[in-house]
């Protein structure tokens, strides 16, 4: 269907009617979600753990009418959840065509538009823009300026039309004016200079600002909305408490409430689609994965201030993955299946996204990734294998024998080495954890087994020795003559 192209085709539609032109844009979106609530549509689709918490509270925000602030650390999806506010604009609205402040073709609030309908009149030019061109976003620095949020005096403009300085006409419309009509979205608020806030509060309560040097006003219709850190926002932080008073709703957003719900989200955000050879990642590698980041968000090492960002398993992920990968080109294997020892080659995924407190720092992070990754394969073997017989495995390793696996070999030849140890490939076998018969994932599976061992001090790992006996005070002689040395 042919959108009208002029004011006098405009008036013919539903756009028209006062209930249409005259409505806000808080008012567009309230109407909108009040449909999708009545349609039973998912309002935030790839939202996930949120359910229950946060997007019920963004609903009532978005009723209310309210300029809202989502408050979370890092990794929160608080981008994603204000940039999903796009979807409840109308697909397309008219706006005077060439308007920098989306003007409403029946009530145009900068000069320009006026001067535009007075020459055209009905034959006035329309523009239909898309809801995606609504949405403006800005993420607060100390640097930014009252011009760039909401204007200045543009002396070229000026010169090239021939106006007076004092001229409404040579305004350069900073981001606010031009998210007229739309969502201005603010993150960090926080780190927003002080000035910077004390220019929103006009906006806020009465629907204006002023243009810095003109005596004008801009009528607005915008939906404000904020990011910031908890740490940040407090009358002792950052932020001016009148224009905290001025926000409608605070909201606080969290992490994943369990590992299903990360782990949901780490598969929706990874890149897992490769190119190539086959990929196979066995459920509990996705699992292990992803309590590291649990086990960091609980570590007394690592800062809890800063937060673990949700970044971090989705990062993991996508290193394991390569490094898998990586082994498949180098020994020419056809399908992609991580392992566990794949999850120590992803270490720097880890290290990078984790603050220290100080004895942490001590420590040093490779350290603590490394503990990270033990704690997380411990946990992971007691939810799938709790309670499961290993005690031939350990047994098999009191006695002396000793295995070192090397990351680059081939699964076959890997698994041969599995195999030597008593009551491994029966423990994978009890545990349904290879239910078929592929090499790749039987090792991976073996390798589980063992580093949850590792993770419980029944048995013993190192980079130069490989998986050996727990090295702990044992009687003179003991263990001696009945172990085996296995090196792959």
């Amino acid at each position: 269907m042919t959108q009208p192209a002029t004011l006098a085709d405009l008036r013919n539609t539903e756009w028209g009617e006062p209930r249409m032109h005259l409505r806000s844009v808080k008012d567009e979106m309230r109407h909108n979600l009040i449909c999708m609530l009545e349609a039973e549509k998912e309002i935030f689709p790839g939202i996930v753990g949120f359910e229950d918490s946060v997007v019920p509270q963004v609903i009532n925000a978005v009723l209310a009418r309210h300029n809202f602030i989502l408050l979370g650390l890092r990794g929160q999806a608080k981008s994603r959840i204000l940039r999903s506010l796009a979807t409840l604009l109308d697909e397309e609205i008219p706006i005077l065509a060439g308007s920098e402040v989306n003007d409403n073709p029946f009530h145009p609030i900068s000069k320009y538009g006026r001067q535009l309908l007075e020459e055209h009149g009905d034959r006035t030019p329309i523009e239909w823009i898309p809801r995606h061109r609504r949405y403006v976003e800005k993420l607060a620095t100390p640097d930014v300026t009252i011009a760039d949020m909401i204007g200045d005096l543009d002396p070229i403009k000026a010169a090239r039309g021939g106006h007076l300085l004092s001229d409404e006409l040579t305004i350069h419309y900073g981001l606010l004016p031009r998210s007229n009509r739309g969502i201005f979205s603010i993150n960090e608020l926080p780190d927003l200079a002080g000035k910077i806030q004390v220019g929103l509060f006009n906006i806020m309560q009465e629907g204006d600002v002023q243009i810095k040097g003109y005596p004008i006003r801009l009528a607005l219709d915008v939906l404000l909305v904020f990011s910031a850190n908890p740490e940040d926002y407090t009358a002792r932080g950052k932020i001016i408490t009148p224009l905290k008073d001025r926000i409608g709703s605070e909201i606080l957003t969290h992490y994943p409430p369990t590992v299903e719900h990360g782990m949901e989200i780490t598969e929706q955000e990874a890149w897992t689609e490769r190119d190539g050879r086959p990929l196979d990642v066995p459920g509990f590698i996705k699992e292990v994965v992803e309590r590291i980041a649990f086990e960091a968000r609980s570590d007394k090492r690592v800062d809890g201030t800063s937060g673990v960002s949700q970044r971090l398993p989705i990062s993991v992920l996508e290193n394991v993955i390569s490094s898998a990968e990586q082994r498949c080109i180098m020994t020419k294997e056809k399908r992609v299946v991580p392992r566990i020892s794949d999850i120590y080659g992803a270490l720097p995924a880890i290290t990078g996204k984790i603050e220290l407190e100080y004895e942490g720092e001590l420590q040093g992070a490779e350290t603590i990734a490394r503990d990270l990754v033990r704690r997380a394969a411990g946990e992971t073997f007691d939810a799938r294998l709790g309670g499961l017989d290993c005690d031939a495995v350990v047994e098999w390793f009191d006695e002396g024998g000793a295995l070192k696996v090397a990351p680059n070999e081939r699964s076959d030849i890997v698994l041969k080495g599995f195999s030597t140890v008593p009551g491994l490939l029966d423990a994978v076998k009890l545990a349904g954890l290879a239910p078929g018969k592929d090499p790749a994932t039987i090792v991976a599976a073996c390798e589980l087994i063992l580093e949850g061992l590792v993770a419980h001090r029944r048995i013993s790992r190192s980079d130069e020795l490989g998986y050996s006996r727990m090295r702990i005070d044992r009687p003179p002689g003991y263990g001696t003559g009945l172990g085996g040395n296995l090196a792959l």
